[in-house]
């Protein structure tokens, strides 16, 4: 992959969705973009628009783009978007439809973000890849597109997979369940194994075999999203290959929506597995749709980092303006990210440099003109012209350029004091086990234990359980179940001499979903030196759990209750009623804090003083130390680290002024701030001004 034909940072915009911006406008619009220091734009190579007829296509306004960008020293990335249909296709293959889990097919119709035809409104098109007929013919799309631009001066590379995800409803045709019945039948071997593994024995023939029609918590539903994920990524693999065939001197890439949390299981959305088929990750955030706390700013990027396993990541779309009209939107208050403006322009975009985003994209360069998006998301005018928040952007695009803030981008954030776990078969279980019943306690747990930990100033960090050899200590918010081979790895890393703490029920339900008999299951009793002795499922009425730890009372559970029996481990707090909450444990060089409830999904709900404080205990508890303390919890600090020293960024995403007192932890002590690379440095005390950034420049 040709990673130097990549800027220094990649700053720009989505640009062309047929049929914005308006063709007369094209020249204008590139010649402000090179002035105001912009160097990347992303435009959306739609299937539908381009091959109007079978075999014909129309590249024209494709070309233009090309050609503007390498006139203007603008590098272009090439959208796919396959799964734009064209109507002839659908027509022509209609009984490759995808259809949804009610017998319903997907339609063809207009797309919200770009005011053509050719959607569905979903990661995978209206018409199903398994379909070797449609497969052939994206192939065909892509092969030319590739054929056509291969060596362009203006071309940077290919973004796969528009927002790498899928529908959960889909896809029940034909096709679909023909591949389905052979995977089950590779996996398996025999009826007989997948009448065991399934508790199904009345199969005669593999055809036999259908999709779960519901969304219920069976060994076969596990095989279902198991299938899906793999049918539907095996899928972007081949459109990578076949580009891939014809230039091999181009970047991939393709970003997500920072989704794997909590929608990995249901909309495939696995920024891990999307990310190692990249040379180039990144995600969609907009807080007009997902919330604009400091803690949502910074949770989609760090788990894009996460995921980006130490590639090169970017804030592929970023808003630069405002979202009308739009159910996400309804009934916020209007700072709450409905309005950007420029101060929101500098926060968002210093949040994602902050967590280490080596890019970052406005997801509209301009707004539509036409459909329900009209006027949405674009840092420049309706017509074009430069506004207060394009001339911010501007400014932050020529200060990340220049040639002083290349060490600054060459250094890279330092791991977290704390890793949040994430087990893709637990996030899966609980789908199915709670879909229709309280889908939300997954969510509340991982993103309460992630808000809790940020608010107490430290730097939590999400690892995935393949990647925890790399971290040293962990938190796992919502552990539900886990296989043996997992239950096994956490327990070696342990034994090893990590540091484990865990909220209720790791590990409760085991391979295929089997509960185990004694808890915690497959030799985690062990690890945790504790066994159940009691447990309650009702996540309804959790907020009623209180228990105390490290002397302190009245701490909320959520999610679940599991009270214990220490064997080797010790007793740290206890439920209100008396049944043992906290257990301590050493296991070989290890050390393990079982937490019987969820306090994560407590706080992310309510954001008590005394969750809180939990958080503060369970991080004292570790013996860590902070990278940096603020000495104000409205300041977050990211230390990045490089050859020749480091930067740390100091965001005040409020709206009011916020002093600074900085300590670097022991860690660190050869590090002292040296200049500045955003803002004016004032030693150890400072203080920063509402919604903006200091950058401080380290040195050794």
């Amino acid at each position: 992959m040709p990673t130097d034909k990549i800027p220094q940072v990649p700053f720009g915009a989505v640009y062309f969705r047929k049929s914005n911006p308006p063709r007369e406008d094209w020249s204008r619009d590139y010649r402000v973009a090179r002035e105001d220091g912009l160097n990347v734009f992303r435009h959306w190579f739609m299937w539908a628009a381009i091959e109007r007829k079978p075999g014909v296509y129309d590249w024209d306004d494709y070309d233009r783009q090309m050609d503007l960008a390498a006139e203007n020293g603008i590098k272009t990335v090439i959208a796919e978007l396959t799964h734009s249909v064209p109507d002839w296709a659908y027509r022509k293959w209609h009984d490759a439809r995808q259809i949804r889990m009610d017998g319903r097919p997907l339609a063809n119709h207009m797309g919200v973000s770009s005011s053509s035809g050719g959607f569905a409104h979903n990661g995978a098109g209206a018409l199903t890849l398994n379909c070797p007929e449609v497969k052939a013919a994206v192939g065909n799309f892509l092969t030319a597109l590739a054929n056509r631009y291969k060596g362009h001066p203006g071309l940077l590379g290919y973004d796969v997979w528009n927002e790498v995800n899928y529908s959960p409803e889909v896809d029940y045709s034909e096709w679909m369940k023909a591949d389905y019945r052979r995977w089950l039948q590779a996996k398996y071997g025999t009826l007989e194994v997948l009448a065991e593994a399934w508790y199904r024995y009345s199969y005669a023939e593999w055809d036999d075999i259908e999709p779960p029609a519901e969304v219920a918590a069976f060994a076969e539903g596990l095989d279902w999203l198991e299938f899906k994920r793999e049918n539907y990524y095996g899928q972007m693999q081949y459109k990578i290959d076949t580009i891939r065939a014809v230039d091999q001197d181009c970047l991939i890439a393709a970003h997500g929506v920072g989704g794997a949390i909590p929608n990995m299981a249901a909309g495939g959305s696995d920024d891990w597995l999307a990310a190692s088929k990249v040379e180039l990750y990144g995600l969609t955030w907009v807080p007009s749709r997902r919330g604009f706390k400091p803690w949502q700013n910074f949770f989609g990027p760090d788990i894009t980092r996460a995921a980006a396993r130490g590639k090169k990541w970017w804030h592929a779309e970023r808003p630069g303006g405002p979202l009308w009209l739009q159910p996400q939107v309804l009934g916020r208050d209007k700072e709450d990210g409905r309005v950007m403006d420029p101060e929101d322009v500098r926060t968002l975009t210093m949040t994602s440099f902050a967590a280490g985003a080596t890019g970052v994209l406005n997801l509209r360069y301009r707004p539509l003109l036409d459909g329900p998006l009209f006027g949405a998301f674009g840092s420049y005018g309706m017509d074009g012209s430069r506004t207060p928040r394009s001339d911010m952007a501007s400014a932050m695009a020529k200060w990340a350029n220049a040639p002083e803030q290349q060490p600054l981008f060459e250094a890279r954030p330092v791991k977290g004091e704390v890793a949040l776990l994430v087990i893709p078969e637990a996030q899966a279980w609980d789908y199915l086990l709670n879909h229709h019943h309280k889908p939300e306690l997954y969510r509340e747990a991982m993103w309460g234990a992630y808000r809790g930990l940020l608010d107490i100033g430290i730097q939590p960090d999400w690892v995935h359980i393949d990647d925890i050899a790399e971290v040293d200590t962990i938190y796992a918010p919502y552990p539900i179940m886990l296989t043996a081979a997992h239950a096994q790895r956490l327990a070696q890393w342990v034994e090893a001499g990590g540091t484990l703490i865990s909220e209720a029920t790791p590990g409760y339900f085991g391979d295929r979903g089997k509960v185990g008999t004694v808890q915690p299951h497959n030799g985690l009793d062990q690890v945790f030196g504790a066994r159940e002795v009691d447990v309650e499922f009702m996540p309804d009425i959790a907020d009623r759990i209180p228990f105390s730890f490290d002397g302190s009372d009245g701490i909320t559970g959520g999610g679940f209750l599991q009270a214990y029996e220490p064997t080797t481990g010790r007793l740290l707090g206890s439920f209100a009623d008396g049944r043992k909450a906290v257990v301590e444990n050493s296991f070989g060089k290890g050390r393990t804090l079982l937490v019987g409830t969820h306090p994560g999904a407590a706080y992310f709900k309510s954001g008590t003083p005394e969750n809180l404080n939990y958080f503060r205990s369970v991080f004292s508890w570790t013996g860590k130390h902070r990278h940096v303390d603020t000495g104000n919890p409205q300041v977050h600090a990211r230390l990045h680290l490089g050859p020749d020293g480091g930067a740390l960024w100091l965001l005040n995403q409020t709206r009011s002024p916020q002093p600074v007192t900085l300590t670097l932890g022991a860690a660190h002590a050869d590090l002292k701030p040296v200049g500045s690379y955003w803002g004016d440095a004032g030693g150890t005390a400072t203080v920063i001004p509402p919604r903006d950034v200091l950058v401080l420049k380290l040195g050794r």
